[in-house]
């Protein structure tokens, strides 16, 4: 099974992703960590039930990994249209316990399994081989935290909680049969609409608000 783990916001910059959710939640989400093995850095902030959401963005100063960047972060023409299209929170990452067989049913759309870091990994993650996101982002990423949930208790929670997230595709009863075969536990609920666009919403501090 599949669940929820967090939500992804996919910025040119870090800089551009911080201020877009502070716009967005009335929140300036605080540092997470820069990730060595893949050339990235992110913010995150707890939204309840041990999801979060996480802005992510290629890092400058990082070093190019031996292997595609997750997230389609090497294909920054992509990343750049798709902010200026206004879809900036371009997808989410789904947990599991058993990655191994998710991904021998499910490789074609998720990708191959990387443990990460290289020298001493503490997580699975799957990952196509070009980077992309599954199905530009329609399907998850796929994360096996391996047994440990403790990193939740070190992501900030300023008090935001997810209510909902929707997605919107031109043909909504394709992607819930998706889901529905992935074996998605409370997936996303999928409206029809003109293009692959998400939208949440987060109950904050000053009021319920949308992220897109």
């Amino acid at each position: 099974m599949l669940t929820l783990d967090h939500l992804t916001v996919i910025a040119p910059t870090l800089s551009e992703g911080v201020l877009h959710v502070e716009n967005c939640l009335g929140i300036r989400v605080p540092f997470g960590t820069r990730h060595e093995y893949m050339g990235t850095h992110n913010h995150r902030l707890q939204l309840g039930n041990s999801v979060y959401l996480e802005i992510v963005a290629l890092d400058p100063d990082g070093k190019a990994p031996n292997r595609a960047r997750w997230f389609g972060l090497d294909s920054q023409e992509k990343v750049r249209a798709d902010w200026d299209e206004g879809r900036r929170l371009r997808g989410w990452v789904a947990n599991t316990d058993g990655i191994d067989s998710v991904i021998l049913t499910h490789g074609a759309i998720l990708g191959e399994k990387v443990s990460l870091p290289q020298d001493n990994p503490t997580f699975h993650f799957a990952i196509p081989m070009d980077g992309s996101l599954p199905l530009d982002g329609v399907a998850p990423s796929v994360i096996d935290h391996q047994g440990d949930t403790a990193y939740v208790a070190t992501i900030p929670d300023l008090g935001a909680r997810l209510r909902s997230l929707t997605l919107e595709h031109p043909d909504p009863g394709r992607i819930e049969v998706l889901y529905r075969d992935l074996g998605i536990d409370h997936p996303p609920g999928v409206v029809q609409g003109p293009s692959i666009r998400y939208r949440a919403l987060i109950d904050t501090p000053t009021g319920l608000r949308e992220l897109t």
